[in-house]
This record gives structure tokens, sequence and C-alpha cells, in this order.
């Protein structure tokens, strides 16, 4: 492929640099691993609710049997830990949503308009619009 000629750069006597062009789309890779994190995280809190309702029927039980304050409170603080297990549930799938929101780049209609000239250009098209 030929390289454009670079006016600016012969003048100057030195190398064009060469064009970039940044990557816009998530790598495959990545998506991926977002996406086994959330199952991961996922299913640790299925995990954490169930076993901890098994434990919240046992706890319930003690405390009824000895009818000490000390396992009421037990339970009662499970309880209180168990609605927080429920509500991470929740908020890790907000979470996952706002990732793969993020994922879609935003599309938007942008115009660069330049306009490169030479001082010698510049003074013709100043003289061709005098002369008109």
């Amino acid at each position: 492929m030929a390289a454009k000629k670079d006016i600016i750069s012969d003048s100057l006597g030195i190398e064009p640099l060469e064009q970039t062009t940044k990557i816009t789309q998530v790598l495959p890779a990545i998506k991926a691993q977002k996406n086994d994190d959330y199952e991961y995280a996922r299913q640790n809190l299925y995990d954490i609710i169930e076993k901890g309702q098994n434990a919240l029927e046992d706890i319930i039980d003690i405390a009824k049997q000895s009818e000490s304050a000390r396992a009421f409170e037990v339970a009662t603080n499970l309880i209180k830990t168990m609605a927080e297990a429920n509500k991470d549930l929740l908020n890790l799938a907000k979470v996952k949503k706002d990732l793969d929101k993020e994922d879609v780049p935003e599309q938007k209609n942008i115009t660069n308009n330049n306009l490169v000239l030479t001082s010698a250009d510049l003074l013709k098209m100043i003289k061709d619009k005098s002369n008109e």
C-alpha cells in the first residue's frame, strides 16, 4: 500500500506519523470473563441463601426449645443477614445490567472537517477571492 504524500512532513524533512485507530469493541474474552464472574458470584449468593435458610430453621428450633434470649438474638441476626444476601443478589443483577450497557459503545455522529493548507495555497485562495 503506497503511503499518501504528506506535504508538511516533506517540507519539514521528517517522516509522517502512522495513523492509528481506536478499538471500539470489547474483546470477546473480556466479555466472557465478565459473564463468568457474574455467574460465579450469583451461584455463591444462591448457596449462601440456601445454607442460611437451613441454618435459620435449626436456630429457630433451638431458640424455641431453649427459650434463651441469646438464641433468639442469633436467629434475628441471621434473618437480617439473609435479607441482606437477598438484596445483594438483586443488586448483582443490576450491576450485570450496567456492565452489559457499558459494552455497547454509543454511536455518535461526529464530523471532523480538517482542512490542511500551505501558506502558498492560502495566499492563492485570498488572491483569487480578491480578484472576483
